[in-house]
């Protein structure tokens, strides 16, 4: 439940005109919550997905910060209002981050191939890894999280466009979703430990050199 109600406080944060770091805490937050759910339950495959959703929220939480930053030196802002209304569109200075935000976008919705906490095929529900001791109304409200989640993450998206741009930021969004589904079909599960370094090495080689150059351009 705790799940639920942070996933959709990060979301009216992220709308309400909010501190954008304020909303990646919620967020964090409600993954927190999740992951000490499935800590709570006596089932091994619970537990073993419990930590992978621990590592998977180390791999992307470090690029989600340098993108908020990003946003900021561009905008001077962390206000979502503020960084909406910017005359130029970050995306023009930042790429790299968006880039680097649309591949830990995979990880963050459990897309194949970085679904190495749960796995949403049928053939697999029986052994769901972090989900596995969850049913009736309580896996309902993670299924009704993880959708709010997908709004959430997509608005984040629309930030690098702003009102500076926003019919290409909306036709682009959804280019990057139908991607997603895309990756998700036609990819095979990768093992954890090829996700937290992929992670880390597109947080350090795109999120950081970007943030160098955009240093010198500002």
């Amino acid at each position: 439940f705790a799940y639920l109600v942070f996933i959709v406080i990060s979301g009216m944060l992220l709308f309400a005109n909010s501190d954008l770091l304020l909303v990646i805490f919620a967020l964090t937050l409600a993954h927190v919550f999740l992951i000490l759910g499935a800590y709570s339950t006596g089932s091994p495959y619970a537990h073993v997905g419990a930590e992978r959703e621990l590592i998977a929220l180390m791999s992307v939480e470090p690029m989600i910060i340098v993108a908020a930053v990003g946003l900021y030196m561009v905008t001077g802002s962390f206000e979502t209002y503020g960084i909406i209304v910017s005359n130029t569109a970050p995306i023009l200075l930042i790429p790299c981050l968006f880039i680097g935000m649309v591949y830990i976008l995979t990880v963050k919705l459990g897309k194949s191939p970085f679904d190495i906490a749960t796995s949403h095929h049928a053939h697999q529900e029986l052994v769901k890894g972090l989900t596995t001791e969850f049913s009736g109304s309580t896996l309902g409200m993670i299924e009704i999280a993880h959708l709010y989640e997908l709004v959430f993450l997509l608005g984040f998206l629309f930030l690098f466009f702003g009102l500076a741009a926003p019919l290409i930021g909306i036709v682009v969004i959804a280019a990057v979703y139908l991607l997603e589904i895309f990756i998700d079909n036609a990819a095979s599960r990768a093992k954890w430990q090829f996700v937290f370094k992929g992670c880390w090495a597109i947080t350090l080689v795109l999120g950081f050199l970007n943030l160098f150059a955009l240093y010198f351009v500002r």
